[in-house]
């Protein structure tokens, strides 16, 4: 290489070294939120509040909402929310869902609710809002794979590959919910499991896991954490697509060999294997047959009637 050209290699890899280290003073360093900023266990010693892999489970009084409206409004996200509106849960449940969404899901936070629905519904007109989104994503009637499970995975796998690029976090929901306080930065996480409300306050020997051997959603006698509600759902997109394809793998497996299986079971088989990363508390899903023990201070979300146990 001629000295000429070795010159101006060295001043190209100076300038470079120049601008990387003006690019790391000059531009603001964000920091890190830390569990211990926002959470504190031991607000609430009248219950479960950390798992055995140290996972936050969420409980009124254990969050500070603040801390978390400030770091993660700096972020400037977009949440998905996204409900299955289809037959006459549409014309029932619908409305109310979304007019309290709009009330109290993530307040002060850019919000795209996406109703996946037949084609020839039109969500009710709410009043215009910023930061506030509805769209209906079009749905086929379970005309496909056989099963129930298999189709809503199928379709909440679809929509969720169509908003990956927009929303940062997205959440899954039932339509047979109504908002009843704000659920706010504190159910954002990698992967948000939500704590089923009807084995919540049961013996573990008793959850109604899938212990058929066969079956790819199996998990053990005498093994497993908690039950958990597969009516909500969250994460990052990347995380709930792996959760759904695992879950849409193992249901295709159990049909191909004769075996019913629902979305719960290979829901509570998956985060077995993968644990979550936050668990919502059933106060986030209660459901109105019951009434509320103490250890349940404020409904957030209220689920309206029984249901299936599939999403």
């Amino acid at each position: 290489m001629r000295r000429g050209s070795k010159r101006k290699l060295l001043l190209l890899v100076s300038l470079a070294l120049s601008l990387l280290w003006a690019g790391r003073h000059l531009r603001p360093q964000r920091a890190e939120l830390q569990l211990s900023d926002w959470f504190d266990p031991r607000k609430r010693p009248d219950v479960v509040t950390t798992t055995d892999w140290l996972a936050p489970v969420i409980w009124e009084g254990t969050f500070d909402r603040r801390a978390l409206y400030r770091h993660y409004r700096r972020q400037n996200l977009t949440v998905g929310l996204v409900v299955f509106a289809v037959g006459r849960a549409a014309h029932r449940y619908l409305e109310p869902f979304l007019r309290s969404a709009d009330k109290h899901f993530l307040p002060g936070f850019r919000v795209v609710t996406y109703v996946l629905a037949e084609s020839w519904l039109r969500p009710p007109a709410l009043p215009a809002r910023p930061l506030r989104a509805v769209r209906v994503l079009a749905v086929r009637p379970d005309r496909g794979p056989p099963g129930r499970s298999l189709w809503r995975l199928q379709s909440l796998g679809a929509a969720l590959s169509a908003v990956q690029a927009e929303a940062d976090f997205v959440f899954s929901m039932s339509v047979d919910r109504v908002f009843r306080a704000d659920v706010g930065a504190e159910v954002l996480g990698a992967a948000v499991a939500q704590l089923h409300a009807w084995w919540f306050f049961r013996d573990r020997r008793h959850f109604p896991y899938e212990r058929r051997p066969r079956s790819a959603a199996c998990i053990p006698a005498g093994q497993g954490d908690f039950f958990y509600d597969g009516a909500v759902l969250g994460g990052a997109p990347a995380r709930l697509l792996a959760l759904l394809r695992a879950c849409l793998a193992g249901a295709w497996q159990d049909a191909l060999h004769g075996l019913h299986s629902t979305f719960e079971s290979h829901l509570n088989k998956y985060f077995f294997l993968h644990k979550p990363s936050t668990l919502l508390s059933p106060e986030y899903n209660w459901d109105a047959s019951f009434h509320p023990p103490l250890q349940v201070r404020l409904v957030r979300v209220l689920q309206l009637g029984r249901r299936d146990p599939d999403p």
